[in-house]
């Protein structure tokens, strides 16, 4: 959600080689087409541990205020270590970005990503039974809808990676929205902060489409959430809520809240969230 938060754009000059690797222990291989639209490609970037893989694939939704941007990737490979490290492939997955695009086609697009890795990976090295997903802010909404609105794909479709599922077996929601109908511009008492983000220009209708919250049912991911109890630009009680839908419906799930946070972590409690995410995904992931 917070243009702050959003990936750093960098221009550069020189090409990139198809294959770059930013440290011994991770391959980068960068651009992956997982579909076009509009006569443009819809891309991600796959980090790849070289030894000890342990098997599993995590997409992180590159999203903030449903913006999505690029960065050269062994630039944005640091961010990625603590899952690397463990063995994980992380797939850094950019979707239509607003202003030209909205929240559903967003959604279909990182839909379609979760499609393309699970149809190609051996490709990857990765189990298709095991993916995660997660994200902050927008991500972690985008996340979240993966985790609670996925389908098994359609098997008449004449694309191959359109009859794949697009569910996952994990999600990591960072300082998520849960309920969009209380953000868009016809909601009462909406923070004035939301008229930055011109994908909220949703009706309260499209909103509650768009609602993880909404979508909670007893089969989906196993999710952590993750909060500052002092955001005030998605407060905790997007979580809370969720989090009361998720053990209702008895899916397994926890809330961290960050004592004083608000919307993004420094220091230590990064250093926490980011310990608490990787432990996440090897306790759902991890062989």
């Amino acid at each position: 959600m917070r243009t702050c938060q959003v990936l750093v754009v960098a221009w550069i000059c020189a090409c990139l080689s198809p294959l770059l690797r930013a440290a011994d222990d991770v391959k980068i291989v960068p651009d992956v087409v997982y579909g076009h639209k509009f006569g443009m490609a819809l891309t991600f970037d796959v980090f790849q541990p070289v030894e000890k893989s342990n098997g599993a694939g995590v997409l992180f939704m590159v999203s903030g205020g449903w913006f999505s941007t690029w960065q050269p990737p062994e630039k944005a490979q640091g961010r990625f270590q603590p899952l690397t490290d463990r063995g994980f492939t992380v797939f850094a997955v950019r979707h239509g970005s607003s202003p030209k695009f909205g929240i559903s086609e967003a959604l279909e697009d990182v839909r379609r990503a979760v499609r393309y890795v699970r149809t190609h990976a051996a490709q990857f090295g990765v189990d298709p039974q095991r993916l995660g997903v997660y994200g902050y802010s927008a991500g972690g909404h985008l996340s979240l809808m993966l985790g609670t609105a996925s389908d098994e794909g359609d098997a008449k479709a004449e694309d191959p990676v359109q009859r794949a599922s697009n569910r996952v077996q994990a999600v990591v929601a960072v300082v998520a929205p849960t309920d969009l109908r209380i953000m868009v511009s016809k909601a009462p008492n909406r923070l004035p902060a939301y008229e930055r983000f011109p994908a909220l220009d949703l009706s309260v209708e499209d909103a509650a489409r768009v609602s993880p919250l909404l979508q909670v049912t007893p089969d989906d991911a196993p999710t952590l959430l993750i909060a500052g109890d002092a955001d005030d630009l998605v407060p905790v009680k997007h979580s809370r809520n969720i989090q009361a839908a998720f053990q209702e419906k008895r899916v397994k799930s926890q809330l961290i809240e960050i004592a004083g946070a608000g919307h993004g972590f420094r220091g230590e409690d990064a250093v926490r969230a980011t310990q608490e995410l990787a432990a996440w995904f090897e306790a759902h992931l991890a062989p």
